[in-house]
This record gives structure tokens, sequence and C-alpha cells, in this order.
């Protein structure tokens, strides 16, 4: 009899562990089942060689997190067939959503048409890519961004003037739109483009490789117009070995923290701010919305030729930035400290 007692009781025992197991089983399935829930988005960049890309990276994902989505990052590194392996991982790995700073604005539209007939919502993030369909291009004012510049320079007395442009990357479809906008403004105050070259693949060591070659030509013009920040650097840096820095009108965009120095030193006209905080933040929002297929409402969404057909385009306006303004817009807005902008000239920081 105590025999078949203990064998009752070690029966009990053991329905009840199994009991547990399944109990605890069951709970990890159901946390499991619940981050699988989280919308998944892809973002994938051209590279982190451009100093701002660090910053949008870390707000969209930042947001997105905020908003109860998990993000993916990839870097391409420059190269376009590595970012159209990216996409297809992205594509095999089921994202909801992937968000593209492209390197070929022409090249992805093979894998953007592959990625939506998944139903995976596509963002064109900061650069369009052409004839793909997009389900939203996401950038802001470029055009606009370039006809700051020049008017700048025209405000800063540059009228029947020589410049030399610098422009990015000609596969980066907002170097065209930079471009229309600076040539518009030049041509209403009579000043002559004397020459236009571009950095390939953004590559900024191309800009002093200019200087250093065209140094006859560079002399006997007033203004530069540099694609980015970056390009501003190498061309102030050859025109310092040529004792011409602050000679010339130099001008550039992103708002680099070398071009802010630059800026107070007196060695670069202006750069034009693009708040990076509010691109990247909108671009998660939008991107949790059209997964969840919900209307865009916060935003005004406009549309553009991406060549073959419309698509929805929102766009950030940009701020010129030069010496009067930077302390407003570039220290108090918090995007630069007063010390790095400042660095070296500590005499002119402001109280």
């Amino acid at each position: 009899m105590g025999k078949m007692v203990a064998v009752w009781l070690a029966s009990l025992l053991l329905m009840l562990c199994v009991t547990g197991c399944v109990k605890e089983s069951g709970e990890g399935e159901k946390k499991k089942s619940s981050d699988s829930d989280k919308i998944q988005i892809g973002m994938c960049f051209d590279s982190f060689v451009i100093e701002r890309w660090q910053r949008d990276r870390d707000v969209f994902v930042s947001m997105a997190k905020d908003l109860g989505a998990e993000v993916n990052v990839q870097n391409a590194n420059g190269d376009i067939e590595e970012q159209k392996k990216q996409i297809d991982y992205f594509i095999k790995n089921g994202m909801d959503a992937i968000v593209i700073v492209c390197i070929d604005s022409n090249s992805l539209r093979d894998s953007v048409k592959k990625a939506r007939e998944e139903g995976i919502v596509v963002i064109a993030y900061d650069r369009l890519i052409s004839d793909a369909g997009v389900d939203l291009y996401i950038s802001f004012d470029n055009e606009k961004v370039g006809a700051m510049m020049a008017q700048t320079m025209v405000d800063n007395g540059l009228a029947d003037g020589k410049v030399i442009m610098i422009c990015g990357s000609p596969s980066d479809s907002n170097v065209s739109f930079v471009e229309k906008g600076f040539r518009s403004v030049m041509t209403r105050y009579r000043n002559e483009i004397v020459d236009t070259v571009y950095a390939d693949g953004w590559r900024a060591e191309k800009a002093s490789e200019y200087i250093y070659k065209n140094t006859g030509l560079v002399r006997e013009t007033d203004a530069i117009m540099c694609g980015n920040d970056d390009i501003a650097s190498n061309v102030v840096r050859a025109l310092s070995e040529r004792r011409l820095a602050g000679e010339l009108m130099v001008a550039g965009q992103d708002a680099d923290l070398e071009a802010c120095q630059r800026i107070v030193e007196g060695t670069q006209l202006m750069t034009v701010y693009k708040p990076i905080e509010k691109l990247a933040q909108a671009a998660a929002i939008c991107a949790v919305k059209l997964v969840k297929g919900e209307e865009i409402t916060e935003y005004d969404i406009s549309d553009i030729s991406d060549g073959s057909k419309m698509v929805p385009y929102l766009k950030i306006e940009p701020t010129s930035v030069t010496r009067n303004n930077i302390d407003e817009v570039i220290i108090k807005s918090g995007f630069h400290l007063k010390e790095d902008v400042y660095l070296n000239v500590p005499d002119q920081m402001p109280n």
C-alpha cells in the first residue's frame, strides 16, 4: 500500500512539473509573439563619411523606438551593389518598412519595386530615388538650399562677379536641385559661373585637387559654391595653402562643426542649416503611420516627379547661417556647443 502511495505521489509531482513547464513555455511564446508584433524597419545608409548621417541615424532610431518600432541599420559604405544586397536582406527578413539613403538615385528602381511587391513600405530619405514610385520622399527643399547659398553671396556684395561651382555627386538627385536654385539667383545678378565640377561619390578630396590644379582661375574668382561642408573643408584648406583663405566667398551646407568654426573665423561665408532632428523624427513617424495604414496629418505632403511618376513629398525648410545669426540658429538650438564653435577664436565667444 505504501509503495502504491509513493508511486501516486511521484506521478502527481511529475504532472505538476510538466504543467509548470508548459506554462513557462507558453509565457515565453507570448513574449516572443509580442516582440515580433513590433514594427520592423530597415534603414540603409549610403555611408557615414558625411558627418550628419550619424546624427540622422541616432534621431531616427530613437524616435522609432518611442513609437514602438525596431530599426535595423545597415551601412553600404558607398557601394551601390552592397546597398542592393542590404535591401534584399531586408526584404528576405520581412521588414515592414525600408528607409533608404540612396547612393545612386538611378540604380535602385528594381530593388524598390521588389520591396513594394512584397507589401513593404519604402521611404526615400533625403535623396529621391528615380523611377521607383516610393511611398514617400522626405527631404529638405534642396532648390531653396542652392538659392540660399547664392543669395547670401549676393547680399555680401557679389554682383557681376565670377563663381566656381564644386558640386556634390552627380548620382545624387539633390545635387541637380541645389544647382538649379543656385544658378537661378546667380543669373539674376549677372554673376558668371566660370566652371562647374562634381565630386563623384561625394569624395571631398576632389575639391582640394581642383584648387591645386586651377589656382590661376581660382585667383580670378570671387566665390566658390561647395556641394556640402565637407567639400568646403577641402576647399578652404587648399585656399589656405595658397594664402587665399578669407579672400573668396565660400558657401556650403549641412552646418558641420568645422564649417561653423570657419564662419566665426572668417574663412567660410555661410552654410545651410538643415534641422536633421525634424527630418529624422518626421521620417520615423511617417514610416510607422504608413505601415499601420494611417493617414499622415502632422505634415503637409505635396508631390514631386521621380522621373516617371508623381510621389508624395514631405519637405523640411532649411535656414541660411552666417556670422550674423550663427549664435541664434546653431548654438541656441543646441545643434553645436558654443565652446566648440568658438574653439579657435575664444575671444569672440559671446557671453
